[in-house]
């Protein structure tokens, strides 16, 4: 960004794939879906090699599974393994979430990011779970906060602090995705959902973010939020960004854009005003 703060990346999907080769707009990195570009060889990972010579890539993932009481997919870890050393990435991320289960001996996988309890024993497994990840990665890795629709009774500390203590045991980063607090806070019927959320990210300790992540939700006519990444990036999770690097400092950011994708041009123009409002921080 000329003249500028050039913090926002955007997530790259499948139908700008051709379209950002050709221009190769200015961005400070692009991020993608790691489990799309498993597999040797192939066209998949020929396209990201060659975007990760014009960009720094990170890989974000959506299957580790990485709070799973059943353990972690090996399978699942040692194709990432094999796509970082492809495509050596800028960052790698995923949630803490379960998404594998054990039942009479079979493992299976949910197709959905399920919440954790926030217990002593759940931070136990997850940082276990991440430093195995991070062993064999042989690099730290960032790990985000989820959006829930539902949540467990067991609380042995706040959200905020879990993940404090998740970064200070293991040593991995946080990947802060501020729509998923908004609609976190949103769905529970908070009085100030914006001001609910800035306590949030006030109780995180700084320096241990190492991303946020920006997107848009929907709100049914339940008024339920749903954190579908469809449409443009909401005025109070603006608002909130904006506090989140007045405490924490510039981080890199990132505009998640999955389902009902515009063009490539209004995707870049989310990220343009990440980096409008970040100069102005």
């Amino acid at each position: 960004m000329p003249g500028g703060v050039a913090l926002c990346g955007i997530g790259w999907r499948h139908p700008h794939h051709e379209e950002l080769l050709r221009r190769f707009p200015e961005l400070p990195f692009i991020e993608v879906h790691s489990e799309n570009f498993f597999g040797a060889g192939g066209a998949a990972l020929a396209l990201l090699q060659r975007a990760a010579e014009h960009y720094p890539v990170s890989l974000h993932g959506v299957g580790l599974g990485l709070g799973s009481q059943a353990g972690l997919d090996t399978e699942h870890l040692r194709a990432l393994r094999a796509l970082c050393a492809a495509v050596p990435p800028l960052r790698v991320s995923d949630h803490a979430c379960f998404a594998r289960v054990a039942v009479e001996g079979t493992h299976l996988h949910a197709a959905d990011l399920l919440p954790i309890a926030f217990t002593r024993s759940s931070l136990d497994l997850l940082v276990d779970q991440v430093q195995q990840v991070q062993d064999a990665l042989a690099r730290p890795i960032a790990v985000e906060n989820l959006s829930a629709y539902l949540h467990w009774s067991q609380s042995d500390m706040p959200e905020p602090e879990f993940f404090n203590e998740l970064v200070r045991r293991s040593g991995c980063q946080l990947l802060l995705d501020l729509n998923n607090l908004m609609v976190n806070a949103h769905n529970r019927a908070e009085a100030d959902a914006l001001q609910s959320c800035k306590a949030w990210v006030d109780a995180i300790r700084p320096g241990s973010v190492a991303e946020i992540h920006l997107a848009g939700y929907t709100e049914m006519p339940d008024g339920l939020a749903i954190d579908d990444h469809g449409s443009a990036v909401r005025e109070p999770v603006w608002a909130l960004y904006r506090h989140t690097l007045g405490r924490l400092g510039l981080l890199p950011t990132l505009v998640e854009w999955d389902t009902e994708l515009p063009t490539l041009d209004r995707l870049l123009g989310e990220a343009a005003r990440a980096d409008r409002e970040a100069a102005q921080c």
